[in-house]
């Protein structure tokens, strides 16, 4: 397996992959979302993806944001999105993305990296907790 930045010829399996993500969180976005966040991944500015490719297969997904942060003047690393197979779960997918996010996090000088999950995600948690370190932070959104 390789960890690699997402390339235009993803396409396809890029589209599977998120919207496996999607469905997990029980979410659904319009296809213009779909293009538009590809588009933005590809030009790796303050957006870009890796993913985890074995045998021509993409198993996984790591959508990250790089963003100014008013405690750290260096900024700081968003794992936005992260999604491995179901069938892949356990082999070392989350953990080898999460990881290759440390090392671009710390190549792009923002080595401060965050991420979020739902309480029920059981099985993502277990690898969260022992790669990251949970806060006791809760999380507020605007209502719609």
């Amino acid at each position: 397996m390789q960890i690699r930045p997402l390339e235009k010829t993803d396409r396809a399996q890029w589209d599977a992959l998120w919207n496996g993500y999607l469905t997990f969180y029980e979410t659904a976005l319009p296809r213009e979302t779909y293009d538009a966040t590809f588009a933005a991944l590809l030009l790796e500015n303050d957006m870009c993806a890796l993913v985890a490719e074995q045998d021509g297969r993409l198993l996984g997904l790591a959508h990250v944001v790089f963003h100014a942060h008013s405690w750290r003047p260096e900024g700081v690393t968003y794992l936005q999105d992260l999604f491995a197979l179901p069938e892949a779960r356990g082999t070392g997918v989350g953990r080898a993305l999460i990881e290759a996010v440390y090392a671009l996090a710390d190549s792009r000088g923002r080595p401060a990296v965050y991420w979020t999950t739902q309480d029920f995600n059981t099985q993502a948690r277990q690898l969260y907790d022992r790669v990251g370190q949970l806060t006791p932070f809760i999380k507020y959104t605007r209502p719609a």
